[in-house]
C-alpha cells in the first residue's frame, strides 16, 4: 500500500474524520482485527458471522492508524461513511489512479472456471519481468479485488486482479474500481447458472471485461469458446486470441500428459516455438496457460520468455488439483474449492491421467445451476464413468443424482456407485475400502466443504 494520511483516506474514500486525524497509514489495509499490525487500516465490515464495528477497540490496541466505519468509535481515528464496503472500493480507486500515473499495468481476468488458475500462472511469469501484485486465493469480489489493489505500492509494475461475476453489471464495477488495460475472458459455463439464468446472459456479463478496455489496450479473447470468441466487437481494444484452433494468435499443438498429469506442449506466438512444461494438474491448464501466455505478452514479454516462466510455475491457491500422497501410498487430490460441470469434467479427466491402481472420484454437490441442476448431476455421474473412475461416492443429498448417473452408467450400487449423507459418512466408507495404488479426487461447490473430506483422508486439518 502506497502511504497515506488519514486525510487523504478521507477525501478518496469520501468520508468524514472523527477523531485525531493527523496519522498516516504506512501498513496494509485489512477487515481482520486479528491480522492488523502497526501502521494499518482497519475496516470495520458487518458480516454474516461478526461485524468489525465490534472490534474497534482491538485494532485500536493492535496499532491500527485508524479505521473505514460506518459508526464511529472514540478508541481510534475513523473516517466514517455510509458503506464501508462501497467506499472501500473508492479508496482503491483513488490509489489505483495514482499508480497508474505511475506506470502501473493493470490485468484483469474473468471466466466461469479457471480464473485462480489463471491468475496464479500469470503472477508467477510477470514476476520474472518485475515487481506483481497477485496474491493467492479468490480475491474476486467487492471487497477481495480493492483489498488486491491496495496491496500494491510505487514499486510494482503489473497488478494481476480476479474478476468474478453474480450478475450482469458486477464486472463492469470492479472495472470502475480498477480499470485493467489487458483484459482475459476464460469461457463461459455453466458457473452460477441458477442466477444468471443463461450461458447468453453469463457471456454478456463477462463481456463488461473487454468492454471497459482502454483503446490502446488488448482482450486475450479463448477462440475456443464461440461465446469468448464473439467478445471481440464489444471491445475497442486489440484483440490477441488464445486455444487449440490453429487460427489462434496463441496457440498450443503436440499437448501430451505424463503420469502425474502435467501437461507438456509447444507454445506457437509471433512466430516463434518453444516448449513448455507446466507442474500444474491436468490437461485443462493447458487452456489457462495460454490465456496467461497471451496477457504476458501483450504487456512485452518474449514468447521465451513466458514459456521459461510457465515450466517454472507452481500451484500457488490452496484447494485446486492439490496433490498429496499419503504414506501408505494412497494419492489425495483435494480439488475442492469449487465446481461447476465444466470444471468437475475436467478434474475427471485429470484423474484419469493420473497413474493410479483405482481412480476414485468423490462428488459433491453443484450449487446455482437453476432448474437443471438434478439432470447436470445425473450427467456427472455418467460422465465419470466414462472417464474412468473405478468408484465413484456421492457426498449430500444434493449429490444423490450423480450416484445413479454412474449406477445408470454401468457401475454397482451400493459397491461402485456409493450415496452417502455426509462427509463423515463418505470417510468412514473410504476408510475400509482404501489400499495403495489409490488415487482419489475430492470436488463439490465450496460451499459442501469437501475440503475438509480431503484433509481428513490425509490426516489433518483444512487451513
Amino acid at each position: 500500500m502506497i502511504e497515506l494520511s488519514v486525510a487523504d483516506v478521507a477525501a478518496l474514500a469520501g468520508g468524514r474524520l472523527e477523531g485525531a486525524p493527523s496519522g498516516v497509514v504506512t501498513g496494509k489495509v485489512t477487515l481482520d482485527s486479528r491480522a492488523v499490525a502497526p501502521g494499518d487500516l482497519f475496516v470495520a465490515v458487518a458480516g454474516e458471522r461478526a461485524d468489525g464495528h465490534d472490534f474497534l477497540g482491538a485494532a485500536a490496541a493492535a496499532g491500527a492508524v485508524a479505521a473505514l466505519v460506518a459508526r464511529p468509535d472514540p478508541a481510534l481515528p475513523c473516517v466514517v461513511v455510509d458503506d464501508p464496503v462501497t467506499a472501500l472500493g473508492r479508496l482503491a480507486a483513488g490509489v489505483h489512479a495514482r499508480l497508474v500515473a505511475g506506470g502501473l499495468r493493470t490485468l484483469g481476468i474473468t471466466g466461469s472456471s479457471g480464473k485462480t488458475s489463471t491468475k496464479d500462472l500469470l503472477g508467477q511469469v510477470l514476476a520474472t519481468a518485475g515487481p506483481t501484485v497477485s496474491p493467492p486465493g479468490s480475491y474476486n469480489n467487492d471487497i477481495g479485488l480493492p483489498l488486491t489493489v491496495l496491496s500494491a505500492d510505487e514499486g510494482t509494475r503489473f497488478l494481476v486482479l480476479e474478476m468474478g461475476a453474480r450478475g450482469p453489471g458486477h464486472i463492469a464495477r470492479l472495472c470502475g474500481i480498477a480499470r485493467p488495460h489487458v483484459g482475459v475472458v476464460l469461457n463461459v459455463g455453466s458457473a452460477h447458472l441458477g442466477e444468471f439464468g443463461s450461458a447468453e446472459i453469463i457471456a454478456q456479463a463477462k463481456g463488461e471485461l473487454v468492454e471497459a478496455l482502454p483503446a490502446e489496450g488488448t482482450a486475450v479473447l479463448n477462440a475456443d469458446d464461440p461465446r469468448v470468441a464473439g467478445m471481440a466487437p464489444r471491445t475497442r481494444a486489440r484483440v490477441r486470441t488464445t486455444g487449440r484452433a490453429g487460427d489462434a494468435d496463441v496457440r498450443a499443438v503436440d499437448v501430451a500428459l505424463d503420469g502425474a498429469a502435467h501437461a507438456r506442449f509447444t507454445l506457437i506466438a509471433a512466430g516463434e516455438r518453444h516448449p513448455v512444461a507446466l507442474r500444474v494438474v491436468g490437461e485443462h491448464q493447458v487452456a489457462n496457460a495460454l490465456s496467461a501466455a497471451g496477457a504476458a505478452l501483450a504487456v512485452g514479454m518474449t514468447p521465451a520468455q513466458v514459456a521459461a516462466a510457465l515450466s517454472a510455475a507452481q500451484p500457488r491457491s490452496r484447494w485446486r488439483m492439490e496433490v498429496d500422497r499419503r504414506d501408505d501410498d494412497v494419492t489425495v487430490v483435494n480439488d475442492a474449492y469449487n465446481a461447476n460441470p465444466e470444471s468437475m469434467r475436467a478434474a475427471l479427466a485429470a484423474l484419469a491421467g493420473l497413474s493410479a491402481g483405482r481412480r476414485i472420484a468423490v462428488l459433491g454437490g453443484m450449487a446455482e445451476l437453476g432448474p437443471d441442476a438434478a439432470e447436470e448431476h445425473r450427467l456427472l455421474g455418467r460422465d465419470a464413468v466414462a472417464a474412468g473412475v473405478d468408484l465413484l461416492v456421492a457426498v449430500g443429498a444434493d449429490a444423490v443424482g450423480i450416484a445413479e448417473g454412474a449406477t445408470a452408467a454401468g457401475r454397482r450400487a451400493g459397491e461402485e456407485s456409493v450415496h452417502v449423507p455426509d462427509r463423515g459418512a463418505a470417510l468412514a466408507w473410504l476408510t475400509e475400502v482404501l489400499r495403495p495404488g489409490d488415487v482419489v479426487l475430492v470436488k463439490a461447490s465450496r460451499s459442501y466443504g469437501l475440503e475438509l473430506l480431503a484433509a481428513d483422508l490425509l490426516g489433518g486439518a483444512a487451513q
